[in-house]
């Protein structure tokens, strides 16, 4: 009889190696980390970059110590997602400013990690950058003194406009422009803050940027008295948060944190918290969820409006 060693090869019954480590699936391979969770477990910081007149989605105050907004919190809820991915590695959130001009630069380069602003997810965006589900619904409109006379954008023949420079409105307006040949005067501002001066200082006729921003404006200036929206939505715009492209790791923890927090009904609550009641600034906006944005949050898995 031949002898046995202590380490001899175990065997089933149907002679299979039980010592053998269990073969490699997908569930059970560790994940090799690249793109943005890579550089913030390298950094162990994640960059969001912040508009500072984007009430009520991304704006800053002199009495807050950080950037606020609608934007903000649900940056914030993917930046729980992402430390999740992590498992739990020390994740620290620094803030950078950008504008509607550097806005996708910060996003390509790496400066920021996730854009926490008021920006339109459309197909030519789309080519340089990803977008998170869409987190808001506006449309273009404008902003005039009350008792100007201008209802629409075919009132501006002959006046000034002002648009904010890179938003997909200054490119709206210019085109309408051109396509019905109004001679509207378009003058391209730096941000918001400085459209919104020039249509309260009366040094241009009106001020064409999304609705829900020129509502913003109204509540937080307490311009009402002086100043109305008008016309008709000139352009649809659905927002969303931007980050690198082509990096399925973020994508996906992008669209789990959307998933968790719609499920966790922290989606439709910080609606709530910026919409309809007292902002943590002391503005209240009065403004119900459109049906479009509503069935994008059921979709997520939300159930609770």
């Amino acid at each position: 009889m031949a002898l046995t060693t202590g380490w001899a090869v175990a065997e089933d019954t149907i002679g299979a190696d039980l010592t053998a480590p269990p073969a490699a699936t997908e569930a059970t391979m560790p994940v090799v980390l690249s793109g943005t969770l890579k550089k913030v477990r390298e950094s162990g910081v994640v960059t969001i970059g912040y508009r500072d007149a984007s009430f009520p989605f991304s704006y800053v105050r002199k009495e807050a110590p950080r950037p606020l907004g609608y934007s903000i919190d649900l940056c914030l809820g993917i930046v729980d997602e992402i430390v999740r991915e992590l498992n739990g590695n020390p994740t620290r959130v620094a803030y950078e400013h950008v504008t509607a001009d550097t806005r996708m630069d910060a996003v390509m380069s790496g400066k920021v990690d996730l854009e926490c602003g008021s920006t339109t997810s459309n197909i030519e965006r789309q080519k340089s950058v990803a977008f998170s589900p869409i987190t808001y619904v506006a449309g273009t409109k404008l902003m005039v003194k009350r008792g100007s006379g201008i209802a629409s954008y075919r009132d501006l023949t002959g006046k000034v406009l002002v648009v904010t420079s890179g938003t997909t409105n200054e490119a709206a307006m210019t085109l309408l422009n051109v396509k019905y040949k109004l001679g509207i005067t378009i003058v391209a501002a730096r941000d918001h803050q400085e459209s919104y001066g020039l249509v309260a200082d009366g040094k241009a006729d009106a001020f064409a940027t999304d609705d829900v921003l020129l509502y913003g404006f109204l509540t937080a200036k307490k311009a009402e008295a002086t100043l109305a929206v008008v016309g008709d939505f000139i352009t649809y715009e659905p927002y969303g948060i931007m980050f690198r492209k082509d990096d399925p790791l973020m994508a996906a923890a992008v669209r789990q944190a959307f998933s968790a927090m719609a499920q966790s009904r922290m989606l439709t609550g910080t609606y709530r918290k910026w919409f309809l009641q007292p902002t943590p600034t002391g503005e209240q906006l009065n403004l119900p969820i459109s049906s479009q944005l509503a069935e994008t949050f059921r979709m997520l898995g939300a159930d609770d409006f």
